[in-house]
């Protein structure tokens, strides 16, 4: 995105800027609530480098705003003109910025600081949306500054997950989370044969469906004949993989996993007790729920329990086409279950495509043909991270149900395990 336009004719305007204040103030409303219940001392901690202190996820967020729309009025002044270094992200273009690794030791500036922050902010967007004062390239900036922030919303999560279970004490999030059980539902293979599709989004903001840039262009893609599980891998299933000895046989796993099996001591997924029957949740320590689908995976086991199970992980392109039209009903941040449920087995078609756990696909994370990212500082927000990541599909428990799409690319890399991620298993067909 470029600098922003002093003057705009589109007759849309003021509608757009209601309907855009009403989502703001709605998913801000739905971050504090996540916040609600960390303490200060919960909100500072950092419990590993690729995770970050609830505070500066409140933060940096905030910050995207300020930053992006507010400051780019030369009437406007910061709330505080240091923290620009502290709540940047890797906007290179847009200055330095505080390592990553050494966000927890940012004690100052207080949780109550950067709270009165998200306030100024909010009001002052609010004020400005209030007189259809924002015109159409901020309003552009604003709707993707909504989605960065759900993005952060469940990296809030999912990140003081690992906080909390990094903890000797391995506290809960929360002690009111409602565990619920449906029962197994059996797994169905999916036929499809083989065909061109359409794939992808109409790149944004050209048209009014957002979507980030890494989703566009929309293309044609061959997909081969090919079944898909009709949901994703359960609890119970991949317990038989650990009970196999799963994680003590190389020739289940790709090299760089069973490097990563062995240096750091994997047996069992991330939060899996060493009981056998427990799993560590935002609720605490809970028994696991035997058909919920499988979390906490990294590539590198989703992909092992795949060659274990005599399959493999669908392609980006397979899983895509799949969602395609399916409507995108789940369990998703907005049911306060925050966790992955087991659900009444359906008769036909696919189950949870969208919501409860993220789904690896066997696919690099790499731009589509013609690819282009946003001119400007925005366009280091997706294609830069095109490198040594992976394409994960559909969203989780702790994703908002506003903001996933059947075109939604998530990417993280191999090793990752702290996220709400699992595995549906295809095969290939004659």
């Amino acid at each position: 995105m470029h600098a922003i336009s002093p003057t705009d004719a589109r007759p849309d305007l003021a509608a757009r800027s209601d309907q855009l204040l009403a989502q703001f103030t709605t998913m801000r409303a739905l971050t504090a609530r996540l916040a609600a219940p960390l303490s200060a001392e919960d909100a500072m901690v950092q419990s590993m480098d690729d995770a970050s202190p609830a505070k500066w996820h409140l933060a940096h967020t905030t910050w995207f705003f300020e930053r992006f729309i507010l400051a780019t009025d030369a009437r406007y002044r910061a709330f505080d003109p240091t923290w620009d270094y502290l709540f940047n992200s890797y906007y290179n273009s847009v200055g330095p910025m505080h390592a990553r690794p050494r966000r927890g030791v940012l004690s100052r500036p207080s949780l109550e600081q950067v709270r009165a922050y998200r306030a100024a902010v909010e009001d002052a967007l609010c004020e400005r949306l209030q007189r259809h004062a924002l015109h159409a390239q901020a309003l552009d900036i604003l709707q993707l500054g909504i989605q960065h922030e759900q993005q952060h919303q469940e990296l809030l999560l999912t990140d003081i997950r690992h906080a909390l279970w990094s903890n000797p004490l391995q506290p809960a999030y929360r002690g009111d989370l409602v565990a619920t059980h449906a029962g197994p539902s059996a797994l169905r293979w999916i036929a499809r044969d083989e065909q061109i599709v359409q794939l992808g989004a109409d790149a944004w903001p050209q048209v009014q469906a957002f979507a980030y840039d890494n989703e566009s262009p929309r293309h044609r893609t061959l997909v081969g004949a090919h079944a898909l599980a009709s949901r994703p891998v359960s609890n119970a299933e991949f317990a038989a993989f650990v009970e196999a000895g799963g994680y003590r046989e190389p020739a289940h796993w790709l090299s760089d996993g069973w490097a990563a099996v062995r240096a750091r001591d994997w047996q069992r997924p991330l939060y899996w007790h060493e009981d056998g029957a427990r799993e560590f949740t935002l609720g605490g320590w809970r028994e696991r729920d035997p058909d919920a689908p499988a979390s906490g995976l990294s590539l590198f086991e989703a992909d092992a329990f795949a060659r274990w199970a005599g399959a493999r992980l669908p392609t980006e392109a397979e899983w895509e086409l799949a969602a395609a039209g399916v409507p995108m009903d789940g369990n998703f941040v907005e049911d306060d279950a925050l966790h992955p449920r087991s659900s009444a087995a359906a008769e036909t078609g696919f189950e949870k495509l969208f919501g409860d756990v993220w789904e690896w696909t066997g696919s690099a994370y790499l731009p589509y043909p013609g690819f282009a990212p946003w001119p400007g500082s925005l366009g280091e927000y997706n294609g830069k991270f095109m490198n040594a990541q992976w394409v994960l599909r559909g969203g989780s428990c702790a994703t908002s149900r506003t903001h996933i799409r059947a075109t939604y690319r998530n990417f993280f890399p191999s090793d990752a395990r702290w996220q709400f991620a699992g595995v549906r298993l295809a095969k290939d067909l004659p």
